[in-house]
């Protein structure tokens, strides 16, 4: 078992590390980290490449997730594979193959969880869209996604809760220039609904 766990997290973690943003904007001749907000996630792939690498990129990191944590149930079973839930997110955030320098973790982290409990993911996603929408600013919803994970692992999976808290804690961290733009009233509303682009 301790073998296999292993095994299930440097998968976990490797998978982490692939960043389709990076991958586009290099066939592009952009450096994603120089560009925009200069994060490697889905806001900042649409907002300097546009919508379709924007789609593209949300989707390859959400399966990303999804695939680590089938890999570690089938190796170690639903309960360990819960800690692949982490190493996927901690390979997006901090990959070792693109000098640590990674995105957010976002849809990396829904990804996984649909992979580990579809209904708790699309509950967190329902609770984000509408977010979303009303506040029309991705970093709104991905805060509240992040505090929804542990208050929903405590009624749906309470094992999983110790890995929800550290990543809600790093996700909250990681967006602190959004909070601080959010407090001032600086933070841009996202693309699709500026309605002046």
């Amino acid at each position: 078992m301790t073998l296999k766990f292993i095994i299930a997290i440097v998968i976990a973690y490797v998978l982490g590390n692939i960043s389709p943003s990076t991958i586009m904007a290099r066939s592009r001749g952009i450096d994603i980290k120089k560009e925009g907000s200069g994060n490697a996630g889905t806001t900042n792939a649409l907002r300097v490449m546009g919508k379709k690498a924007g789609v593209i990129t949300v989707l390859v990191d959400v399966f990303k997730g999804t695939v680590a944590v089938i890999i570690g149930t089938i190796l170690v079973g639903h309960n360990p594979a819960g800690w692949c839930i982490l190493a996927v997110f901690l390979g997006h955030v901090w990959p070792v193959l693109l000098d640590f320098k990674g995105g957010k973790g976002v849809a990396t982290t829904f990804g996984a969880v649909l992979g580990y409990n579809p209904l708790m993911a699309l509950i967190a996603l329902v609770v984000v869209a509408i977010v979303v929408f009303t506040s029309k600013r991705m970093s709104v919803g991905s805060l509240v996604g992040a505090i929804s994970f542990p208050i929903l692992s405590i009624f749906m999976e309470p094992h999983v809760l110790p890995v929800a808290i550290i990543m809600m804690t790093i996700i909250i961290v990681k967006h602190k220039d959004n909070i601080v733009r959010l407090i001032h009233g600086e933070e841009p509303v996202m693309s699709i609904f500026d309605k002046s682009k």
